[in-house]
């Protein structure tokens, strides 16, 4: 007696791409069953032809689906709700912001520049302070307080000692795709593997020459949770660039969120504006100024600044790098074909036929032109 049929299996299937090398991706089906399948994929040639990239993150179609050898081709990548460039990864529900309380010693400035970056994405920020076991209870206490005035309510763990995570933290991580991200040396690796244990991410130790971290990741990958999600680790780097507008950075502050209906102007830089609500003597109010120096100086060199669209193209490579190269300027590099100059001596020769007869013509001239 013949066993049961198996159920025919589908031609196509939605998925999450949670890798990306060369011009191969790894997507992650939609699919139920007892444990998540993953396919080996290639892109679609008229994606490329749309000069339509696929990051990490990027909800697909795929077709032309082998199910024994576990391979399918991208057809279709689907709306995205955001997009970031570093590092190239796109559909992300919150960035886990990583920072250490001691070794290295936690920088208001540097932390401060972190929390605007991150929050000039707008995607939602999660703080996450690591180390927690080198400071003292008030130390940390004080860490708490201060950090809640300026509108973050930090969740504390120590990857080092903690036999279970805090349940905030992984409950903040159930069911959604983040980004963890920081500067180098202060846990980030050591968090993923504690987080997926079968991932075995390059960890290194803190440089005591230079009291920060070496970069130990190299690229973007989205790991799956066993208690639900996907989380991706991210290259440390020490100080991200701040290259929003104006009015974005005022937004990436709680603290000029939660005092803007206090001034009365609409354009206020909270600067040295008279009557201003917003300037005052809450804690990161020089972090603001500063900030926003650099954002009007930036912009004041993008205005002076070549029109950059007539000068560069923009390009993705295959694994979601954008890159500006310059564009080749068709009069200037372009090599004049051979029969146009052809049709040129040609004309030139005519007209010199017409102003005189060849009798008249100079001998240079005349051998110049092979009469």
């Amino acid at each position: 007696m013949r066993g049961a049929l198996e159920p025919p299996r589908p031609l196509s299937a939605l998925g999450t791409v949670v890798a990306c090398q060369a011009n191969y991706y790894q997507v992650r089906l939609a699919l139920e069953g007892p444990k998540p399948l993953y396919f080996l994929c290639t892109r679609r040639a008229r994606l490329k032809k749309l000069g339509q990239q696929v990051v990490v993150g990027d909800r697909v179609l795929v077709e032309e689906m082998d199910w024994q050898d576990c391979r399918g081709a991208i057809a279709t990548i689907h709306p995205r709700s955001n997009l970031l460039d570093r590092p190239p990864i796109s559909n992300v529900d919150q960035i886990l912001l990583v920072f250490a309380l001691a070794e290295p010693n936690l920088d208001p400035a540097q932390l401060s520049r972190f929390l605007v970056k991150a929050e000039s994405t707008g995607i939602p920020v999660t703080l996450c302070l690591n180390k927690q076991d080198l400071l003292p209870g008030s130390a940390i206490d004080h860490w708490q307080t201060r950090l809640r005035s300026w509108g973050y309510d930090p969740l504390l763990i120590s990857v080092r000692n903690d036999k279970n995570l805090p349940r905030p933290l992984t409950e903040a991580l159930q069911h959604r795709v983040s980004v963890v991200a920081g500067p180098s040396g202060v846990g980030k690796s050591s968090l993923l593997n504690r987080l997926v244990p079968d991932v075995e991410a390059r960890t290194n130790t803190v440089s005591g020459k230079l009291g920060r971290g070496r970069h130990t990741t190299r690229h973007v990958e989205l790991f799956e949770l066993p208690t639900g999600g996907l989380l991706a680790d991210t290259p440390g780097f020490n100080q991200p660039d701040v290259t929003c507008t104006v009015e974005t950075l005022m937004d990436c502050f709680p603290e000029v969120r939660q005092r803007r209906g206090q001034c009365q102007f609409n354009n206020c830089l909270h600067r040295d504006e008279p009557g201003c609500g917003v300037k005052g003597d809450w804690e990161r109010y020089g972090y603001y100024l500063s900030l926003l120096d650099e954002v009007l100086q930036h912009q004041q060199q993008l205005d002076h600044r070549p029109d950059m669209e007539a000068s560069e193209k923009v390009k993705m490579g295959s694994d979601g790098q954008v890159m500006h190269e310059p564009k080749l300027e068709a009069k200037k590099y372009r090599r004049t074909s051979r029969r146009q100059r052809h049709q040129d001596l040609h004309d030139m020769c005519s007209e010199i036929m017409d102003a005189a007869s060849v009798d008249d013509l100079d001998d240079a001239v005349l051998e110049e032109y092979g009469l």
